[in-house]
């Protein structure tokens, strides 16, 4: 038996003595993995800066504090999120009991991104947790130093025969991906995710992908500049643009383009300071394989600010391509890097037509005054997230669902989406062994007059049972008329 098949027969074993599943034991779980996060973070400031050069005040920002309330949302809302959800009913069923019970799935297989090792692969632990799953935990190999610290830490502080932490490269992750889950959840770009639900597929398993794909961003000629590239710049360069929601690239009318350019050209500044090399706000690229890859986008476009790099620290300056055409190179993929293209269009029609053309992307974004305009781009166009006159920051909203759509994903996940995309949300029916009159209508020999009152008892219950509540709230409202006056008498 391999290592990763005895992680998840482990898993199962501890699934089936049926510990995850009380309320307290799992709220317990996510305390323990909340003081993971306030007692180690020189440990996991160390471990990012030794993967992508975080900064030790950023990467509470970027990594752990959305975790940190994805924990206490869970906790104080789990009795909530767990307690069965009564359902209407029709007037067969009137007399019943009938409810969604969510329950767990049973054994997940998180397999986590190494752009935000810990936000991406915690996070959906975080649902699995609260749902009452056993989860084994794939971090990637990518982000080493994390992964090893993963490895290390999360067994210290939750269970480790539920949640077991399993490590190791392509191999490891095929191996694992030949076992049995009860659900598959994988963060990373498309062509894995392809392999990850054909793997799945074998066991009918179902899946959560969040991948990614190349999110546009329109700035409309009339909205206040400044303030759009200051914060376009922020999403675009934020973990040296290694984030999948980052916007991937501009559309916009060729009269503002060199104004565009300057304005971000102000904002990296700014942030980054004259020499973003030396800033150490300003991270890395993952390793020099990425490097290569994104340092080749750039050599068929013009570059309008930047393009500084250095192959021995992984280091590109956040840059800016101008005029770019549609064939160009870094165009043809998810760019995942800091370069940002900028390409003219000479309407909002043709910007939309622009991307309806494409793959839907994980996010899209447009900066405008016009409120009339944010109404077109949400109607004429789809992608897993919209955001009007910022970036980002819908990933902090727990309320809102995370996750693609088409090309950039299936499902979606953050606060209770979490909680139900990760339980199978069991409908019941309690039924008591009386009335069986009413039953008649259903069993053989079917005739006209059994038809019309199945028609009228499963078609019509709407109407029949909003009025048979207002006919009850009526007479409660007379007996207690009845008994007040009585009282006053």
């Amino acid at each position: 038996m391999s290592k990763q098949q005895l992680a998840v027969e482990r898993a199962r074993k501890a699934f089936r003595t049926g510990r995850s599943k009380p309320l307290e034991y799992r709220i317990m779980q996510l305390k323990n993995l909340a003081r993971l996060f306030e007692e180690r973070k020189k440990d996991i400031a160390e471990a990012l800066k030794k993967d992508l050069k975080k900064s030790e005040h950023g990467i509470p920002l970027y990594e752990t504090l959305g975790l940190e309330g994805e924990i206490n949302l869970a906790v104080k809302k789990l009795k909530e999120w767990a307690a069965p959800r009564p359902v209407n009913k029709n007037l067969l069923t009137i007399s019943d009991e009938v409810y969604i019970h969510p329950e767990p799935l049973g054994v997940v297989l998180i397999i986590g991104a190494w752009n935000y090792p810990w936000a991406v692969t915690i996070q959906p632990l975080i649902g699995a947790i609260a749902a009452g799953n056993a989860a084994v935990i794939k971090p990637s190999e990518v982000s080493a130093h994390t992964a090893k610290l993963m490895e290390d830490l999360l067994p210290v502080y939750i269970d480790k025969e539920l949640y077991p932490v399993v490590t190791g490269g392509v191999p490891e992750t095929q191996e694992l991906l030949k076992q049995r889950f009860d659900h598959v959840f994988y963060t990373g770009n498309c062509a894995v995710g392809k392999i990850v639900m054909e793997a799945a597929s074998k066991h009918l398993t179902p899946v959560t992908l969040e991948l990614g794909g190349k999110s546009p961003c329109y700035i409309d000629k009339n909205c206040d500049l400044t303030i759009a590239c200051r914060r376009i710049a922020w999403g675009k360069y934020t973990n040296c643009g290694q984030t999948c929601i980052a916007p991937d690239y501009v559309l916009c009318d060729p009269s503002i383009q060199d104004k565009v350019i300057e304005e971000i050209k102000k904002s990296v500044k700014e942030f980054y300071t004259e020499n973003p090399k030396t800033c150490p706000d300003y991270g890395r690229i993952i390793n020099q394989r990425h490097f290569k890859r994104v340092l080749a986008m750039t050599e068929d476009s013009t570059v309008a600010l930047g393009g500084d790099n250095d192959e021995s620290e992984c280091y590109i300056a956040p840059t800016v391509l101008k005029d770019v055409k549609p064939e160009s190179k870094v165009m043809q993929e998810e760019i995942f890097g800091p370069l940002l293209p900028i390409l003219t269009v000479g309407s909002v029609d043709e910007a939309i037509d622009f991307i309806n053309d494409r793959e839907k992307p994980l996010a899209l974004y447009v900066f405008t005054q016009d409120k009339k305009l944010i109404k077109r781009m949400v109607d004429e166009t789809s992608s897993g997230g919209f955001l009007a006159n910022d970036c980002l920051v819908h990933f902090s909203v727990n309320d809102l669902p995370f996750g693609g759509v088409g090309n950039s994903g299936i499902g979606a996940y953050h606060g209770k989406h979490s909680f139900d995309q990760l339980s199978h949300l069991r409908g019941c029916l309690i039924k008591q062994l009386k009335m069986e009159g009413m039953n008649n209508m259903r069993y053989p020999p079917h005739t006209e007059d059994k038809l019309g009152w199945a028609r009228f008892f499963i078609l019509r219950h709407e109407a029949v049972v909003k009025t048979f509540k207002f006919a009850a709230l009526a007479v409660l409202v007379v007996v207690a008329a009845f008994v007040i006056q009585r009282f006053l008498d």
